[in-house]
């Protein structure tokens, strides 16, 4: 994990974690990365002195691991409560057909069966099909650890 020192285009400064500097690039090209502050885009790394061990004291005891964390925008929050809320709402109001999905979706699609909503199983090559066949399918969203 690395932590970066970071700025949006308004000046306001934080500081996030990311998996590598490729994570972070790919995540900011992507818009992902928005400032806690203004919720801008415009992010960029600002220097960071590294921190380096001094070799001329005796090693502490260990400390509990801490888990990174980030900092979610208000849009952010939105858009995970919108994600949740879409989720219970399909598992609520619809059937769940398991690993028969694939072989329902067709039926439906084909007239050979009521039209309903459901949800179920299938690769991505069976969903990949599926959409092939003009068949609409989207995949059934999962909020990510709520703890953030």
């Amino acid at each position: 994990m690395i932590k970066y020192a970071l700025a949006c285009e308004q000046a306001h400064e934080f500081e996030s974690w990311f998996p590598s500097s490729e994570a972070f690039e790919t995540q900011r090209k992507r818009g992902f990365v928005t400032c806690p502050y203004c919720n801008s885009a415009k992010v960029e790394k600002q220097i960071m002195a590294p921190s380096v061990a001094r070799t001329d004291k005796a090693p502490k005891a260990p400390t509990p691991e801490v888990q990174p964390v980030a900092v979610l925008s208000e849009r952010e929050r939105e858009l995970r409560a919108a994600l949740r809320a879409l989720r219970e709402h399909v598992l609520k109001n619809a059937e769940d057909v398991g690993k028969g999905f694939v072989e329902e979706a067709r039926k439906m699609y084909y007239g050979e069966t009521e039209e309903r909503s459901i949800y179920g199983e299938a690769d991505l090559a069976e969903a990949q099909a599926l959409l092939e066949e003009g068949i609409d399918v989207l995949p059934l969203p999962v909020v990510p650890d709520d703890r953030n």
